[in-house]
């Protein structure tokens, strides 16, 4: 399998630990989606729920697997590449510091993301500290000044 290109080496780690968690989960539950309910209802039901829950994994490892090996592209060519940090000021006076990734499942717990085809991603292509950006969001029109930009290296 080709690797997707894109993700930082911190978030593919993430994911592949993920993916392992989630087939050893599968695996465990493998075994007893194969019994025969010979039991009585509460048996039976306790099945359904397995099976739910065997669904719900294959769905998110079929995710996982698409996101490190056959996803789309993370960026298109025009776009910011991931990894780019950027110092936004809104129009009430706050800033926030945000980090562009390809995937929201790049995304760090700890850090705001900005996707790279978002509004406000589009909007930073080719901008430099000091512009000013429009873009759009469910309310509206908004703009930021770019207070730092720095792409990753």
């Amino acid at each position: 399998m080709t690797s997707t290109p894109g993700l930082s080496p911190a978030t593919r780690a993430r994911l592949e630990r993920e993916l392992e968690t989630l087939r050893q989960q599968r695996e465990s539950l493998a075994p007893k989606l194969g019994e025969d309910p010979l039991g009585d209802s509460a048996d039976q039901a306790d099945l359904l729920e397995r099976a739910e829950v065997v669904s719900r994994l294959d769905r998110r490892i079929s995710e996982v697997t698409n996101l490190l090996y056959g996803g789309p592209a993370a960026e298109q060519e025009t776009g910011l590449p991931s990894g780019t940090r950027v110092t936004l000021r809104f129009d009430d006076g706050s800033t926030e510091d945000m980090v562009v990734v390809g995937f929201a499942d790049e995304a760090e717990d700890d850090t705001s993301a900005l996707t790279a085809d978002s509004p406000l991603g589009h909007a930073l292509v080719g901008k430099s500290e000091g512009d000013t950006v429009t873009y759009r969001t469910p309310r509206g029109e908004a703009t930021a000044q770019i207070v730092k930009l720095h792409l990753p290296e």
